[in-house]
């Protein structure tokens, strides 16, 4: 069994929910709700896993966190 963490983040333009998995080509999904989008990118990664050659899967990323940073916005020179 793969523990695999995914990037969520919410579309202002949409309002979708949009997840990604850093790592694994094509493991990318959207949905109206967390629900749906966890039951979508559950269902993406099987499939992409499933398509992976084995070698490949020896190195699937490692979740380690998520840092926030702050930062100060760039003048733009006019």
């Amino acid at each position: 069994m793969y523990r695999i963490t995914g990037y969520i983040e919410r579309d202002p333009e949409t309002k979708l929910y949009v997840a990604v998995v850093p790592g694994i080509p094509g493991a990318h999904t959207q949905a109206e709700t967390l629900d749906e989008l966890q039951k979508n990118l559950k269902e993406v990664v099987e499939l992409c896993l499933e398509e992976m050659n084995p070698e490949s899967k020896k190195y699937l990323p490692e979740f380690v966190g998520i840092q926030q940073i702050e930062v100060e916005p760039l003048e733009v020179a006019t």
